[in-house]
């Protein structure tokens, strides 16, 4: 499983959002890889429209219908035809409380949830929560060159022993298929990842090579 996060980089907010993503789906196609985009509210409904592949909010909050102004409804992303939301991110982190309601809500209403976490035992704690996939990226390593696979492999055995195989997802500097490869190897069932694919000269040769890292 690929995840691509699109942020709120200018290569990937609205026309270009819609284009990146049609570069996802085509890879996805092309190679049978689960591979899957999480992008801003405002970008949900048109590539939710346009995609066959899975799309995630990139956050929710622990609103219901009413008077909750500048807040992202639940029911409203779930209405776009989005499929899950990231949660906790690095650059939108959560005090535990609001996670543990935001992950609440998304389950009443059928949305799935990636709660992102910044070391193996953050993320075990989660677990109490029952989200469907924890991503552990070390903030350090975030938007970097070195990748958590080759900088800090023990981080990605550890948290597969604490979180789990099939809950957990690895991320921070994630560019390459080598990466995924050992991602997997050591116990993760995906990756989560952003600039390596939103800033590529050629995201789609970027995507191919994380690809083949499934396999």
């Amino acid at each position: 499983m690929i995840i691509t996060n699109f942020k709120t980089y200018e290569s990937a907010t609205g026309d270009a959002a819609l284009a990146l993503a049609k570069v996802h789906q085509e890879v996805a196609r092309e190679t049978g890889a689960d591979i899957q985009v999480a992008v801003q509210a405002v970008d949900l409904t048109r590539l939710c429209g346009e995609l066959d592949i899975p799309v995630h909010a990139q956050h929710i909050d622990p609103v219901k219908y009413g008077s909750s102004t500048g807040h992202i409804l639940p029911e409203s992303v779930k209405q776009t035809g989005a499929v899950g939301t990231l949660l906790n991110h690095s650059e939108r982190r959560l005090e535990r409380d609001v996670l543990k309601k935001s992950i609440e809500r998304a389950k009443e209403i059928g949305l799935k949830t990636i709660v992102c976490a910044k070391d193996p035992e953050e993320g075990a704690s989660f677990l109490e929560f029952e989200p469907d996939l924890i991503a552990v990226e070390p903030p350090e390593l975030i938007g970097g060159d070195i990748s958590v696979s080759t900088a800090q492999p023990e981080i990605i055995e550890n948290a597969a022993k604490l979180i789990g195989s099939e809950k957990l997802l690895v991320g921070a500097g994630v560019k390459n298929g080598e990466d995924v490869r050992i991602a997997l190897k050591l116990g993760a069932r995906g990756v989560l990842l952003a600039s390596g694919v939103t800033k590529a000269a050629d995201p789609k040769a970027v995507l191919l090579d994380l690809a083949s890292g499934l396999k």
